[in-house]
């Protein structure tokens, strides 16, 4: 199971942002670790150090197509006085048997391939002519003028430093270092580097699997015709999208019109699918909202523990909330409001930190930074709510975007950032130095 029970308080309780958050991720549980193929942990938590089982590389070899040879032959090779050495053979990338590099001698190698017993050195092919005795050349020309498997004399014009262009046997890391530490999240260099020392699989948190889903019988599917009264369903989209920015793999269900037996059902069927349900609208007091009717005693009586708890929030946008867990594994269950920018500002603000607690993240918010507010008049702030407003952050500076309603998607559009006016602030003035949330 991924919850704890939630707490309860009574109706008119009005809990401040930080008793709601905090409630959710006391409630929330890290999702237990499974062990997954490289590819499909990508964007997962590990949940141990990994340590090297061999080193990277494994073994000396060239990171330059040349010649490998001794660093006495080369020793004050010159365009007018060349070091002519006998190449004795080639050494691609791959190559298990090695040739012994003696006084005098070559080995034409290959990038990547190992540094032959008795070499000390790479010479880069263009410091030489290439085995064709024609003067320096380049890598290019050498490569497409010089037959497969050569062997012959190759003139040397410039010396070369022991283990120039040698890549050392564990240089990257050695066998017994910590490749990855428990926490790391996993990327496309970190399995890039997880493959490179030899491990197919990892222990992780997975990522959680989150269901959004929006109410309402007025919410039309983008692309189909609108109808009197009707709008286009863009929340449950939108908080898709979050989801999957959170890290979380993410399933949008089509909106479901305003009856609470649908619904209900509906909630139900997901839960197979669900370490997380976020829904949006329905979770005030009005005739309609049906999240509030159907989820307000779900689990009470079958599920200990179990039920949405629904409360009133002194912010704004996004007063009214509810979360609580249903179903036999108590999953958790986040309502948002239905306003466009109340629901998003309340996803960063709860169901966000949520996801990343699923996913077993140490740090699940959102960074934070000092701002100076910069343009228009003065801001105003319900006395008692601690207000979070649309801005575009930039060097230290932020501006507001948009008004205060939280229907205005538009101008949810171009911001970067949340300014955040405290509860107990009534009035910010430009040239003040305000919290800035930075999303993005």
């Amino acid at each position: 199971m991924s919850t704890a029970a939630p707490r309860t308080a009574g109706p008119d309780h009005l809990w401040s942002v930080d008793e709601h958050l905090d409630d959710i991720l006391a409630t929330v549980r890290p999702l237990e670790p499974i062990e997954l193929q490289l590819l499909d942990a990508q964007g997962c938590v590990l949940v141990e150090d990994v340590m090297v089982p061999v080193s990277l590389p494994p073994f000396d070899n060239s990171s330059m197509d040349g010649y490998a040879v001794r660093v006495a032959d080369v020793a004050g090779a010159s365009e007018q006085y060349p070091a002519a050495l006998e190449v004795v053979g080639d050494l691609a990338a791959g190559q298990a048997d090695l040739l012994q590099v003696g006084p005098g001698q070559a080995v034409r190698i290959m990038t990547g391939a190992p540094l032959p017993p008795g070499a000390e050195t790479v010479v880069p092919v263009e410091w030489t002519d290439g085995g064709l005795g024609e003067g320096p050349v380049t890598g290019m020309r050498a490569r497409s003028l010089a037959p497969e498997g050569a062997t012959g004399q190759v003139l040397v014009y410039r010396p070369a430093e022991a283990r120039a262009h040698v890549r050392a046997r564990g240089s990257d890391v050695r066998a017994g270092d910590r490749a990855l530490e428990a926490g790391t999240v996993l990327g496309p260099p970190q399995i890039s580097l997880l493959a490179a020392v030899g491990r197919g699989t990892v222990r992780v948190h997975p990522r959680p699997r989150v269901v959004v889903l929006s109410t309402g019988s007025e919410l039309v599917q983008p692309d189909e015709k609108l109808s009197a009264g009707q709008i286009y369903d863009s929340n449950s989209f939108s908080l898709t999208a979050c989801a999957r920015d959170a890290g979380a793999i993410a399933y949008r269900v089509g909106a479901v019109a305003d009856d609470a037996d649908t619904l209900r059902d509906t909630i139900e069927d997901q839960l197979v699918r669900a370490d997380l349900v976020v829904t949006t609208g329905g979770v005030s007091v009005g005739a309609y909202d049906v999240v509030r009717e159907a989820l307000s005693s779900v689990g009470d009586e079958d599920e200990p523990g179990g039920g949405i708890d629904f409360r009133k929030l002194a912010m704004q946008p996004g007063k009214p909330q509810g979360f609580g867990s249903i179903g036999p594994d108590h999953t958790p269950l986040l309502a948002l409001p239905g306003n466009p920018v109340s629901s998003y500002v309340s996803f960063e603000l709860f169901a966000r930190p949520a996801i990343r607690t699923l996913m077993g993240l140490a740090d699940v918010h959102r960074p934070r930074t000092r701002a100076t507010l910069t343009a228009g008049g003065a801001l105003s702030s319900p006395k008692g709510r601690r207000q979070f407003l649309r801005g575009r952050y930039a060097d230290g500076e932020v501006t507001t975007v948009g008004g205060a309603g939280s229907h205005l998607v538009a101008a949810l559009a171009q911001a970067n950032a949340l300014i955040v006016v405290p509860e107990d602030v009534e009035s910010v003035a430009p040239g003040a130095d305000v919290e800035v949330i930075l999303l993005g």
